[in-house]
């Protein structure tokens, strides 16, 4: 890697908030910036809507919310796709797709120790996107060829865009897609996932990074041939030996994981506390040094933290009397409940990451 992770902090690009520059305040908080999603304020800046721009056959509809394909316009849009897969601007975000990513890129972003983009990858696109018979376009032999090209494209060229303002950059592919390959009724199984997805990371250029926040299975993921894997951790609860040896493995060759531990649902977050979420993850890198003797603070160093999950709508339930809708009420009684979760997310990474820099000397 090109930078020491050693326990900083970072989030998912996607937010609730309707304020851009409030948003990026936030990102800004935080040790390695990104630059926010922000479909409350667009559907532009909704994550498939954004990645979908220029990809033959598609059509934002945004009165409705929806990225619609068509196969016929599918067939019809290739020989003009064809002749602009030189022209960088066809990978390039506009700033219609998103104001936001353009404002990130205007501030200064050297001095950071990184700085992160994001974009969806080919397997959640493929599976969401649905042709004019409701059929998932990854089952399209001709679309799914295209679409991991596609992407990647888009990724290299959001890494070039960044790595200009800090040589530290990198893209993380958002792919909750990848767990719903273990699904029997998938039609796209996790075998034909692997292959593919190797394929289109050895086209990645710069640190190849992926980040879910979908139920995980963490050896599968580890062998995709990443080097920074960023995870709903807080959902596993205990670390099982299975996972620790893969962890160990991947750790041992230099990668890096983006612990997700500080959950943003009102229930969850309520009754944690940063101590408390600071000695789960010692709980899981206690499990993986004893299972496999890496030790702990070697994890720690090769360690980034980051909430559990996005927060566009809160899962939990905020009662009267409850923590969460106090904090809400003390914290900015015009700011959504969402909001408001995010931030506090927010805060308890920086505390824990201070608690955990101390406790293994990173």
């Amino acid at each position: 890697m090109t930078f020491y992770a050693g326990c900083k902090t970072t989030a998912m690009g996607i937010m609730p908030h309707t304020d851009i520059s409030k948003a990026l305040e936030l990102a800004f908080s935080l040790d390695i910036p990104f630059w926010p999603q922000l479909p409350n304020i667009s559907f532009y800046e909704d994550m498939y809507a954004q990645s979908s721009q220029n990809f033959p056959g598609i059509t934002v509809d945004i009165e409705n919310e929806r990225v619609v394909f068509n196969t016929t316009k599918f067939q019809e849009d290739l020989e003009s796709y064809s002749q602009k897969l030189a022209d960088v601007r066809t990978f390039t975000l506009s700033r219609e797709y998103s104001a936001v990513y353009h404002r990130f890129l205007a501030n200064d972003l050297e001095s950071y120790p990184a700085i992160r983009g994001q974009l969806t990858g080919p397997v959640s696109f493929g599976f969401k996107i649905v042709d004019e018979n409701g059929k998932p376009i990854i089952y399209n032999d001709e679309a799914k060829s295209l679409l991991f090209d596609f992407m990647q494209r888009k990724v290299n060229r959001q890494y070039q865009e960044l790595k200009q303002k800090n040589k530290n950059a990198f893209v993380w592919v958002d792919e909750p897609g990848l767990g719903w390959v273990f699904s029997s009724l998938s039609g796209y199984n996790d075998v034909q996932a692997r292959q593919d997805y190797k394929d289109f990371m050895r086209g990645i250029a710069g640190p190849k990074a992926l980040h879910l926040c979908a139920n995980v299975n963490l050896p599968f993921l580890l062998e995709l041939g990443i080097s920074i894997l960023s995870f709903d951790a807080y959902q596993i609860g205990a670390m099982p030996r299975e996972y620790a040896s893969a962890v160990a493995k991947f750790l041992s060759n230099g990668g890096v994981i983006c612990w997700g531990i500080v959950p943003t649902d009102s229930t969850n977050l309520s009754r944690e506390t940063p101590q408390a979420l600071s000695g789960l993850l010692s709980d899981y890198w206690d499990a993986i040094s004893q299972t496999t003797g890496l030790a702990p603070g070697q994890i720690a160093k090769q360690a980034l933290l980051a909430p559990a999950r996005c927060c566009l709508k809160n899962i939990g339930q905020v009662g009267a009397t409850g923590e969460a809708a106090c904090f809400v009420a003390e914290r900015n009684p015009a700011s959504s409940i969402e909001e408001s979760l995010v931030e506090r997310a927010f805060a308890y990474l920086l505390e824990m990451s201070s608690l955990l820099r101390d406790r293994y000397g990173v």
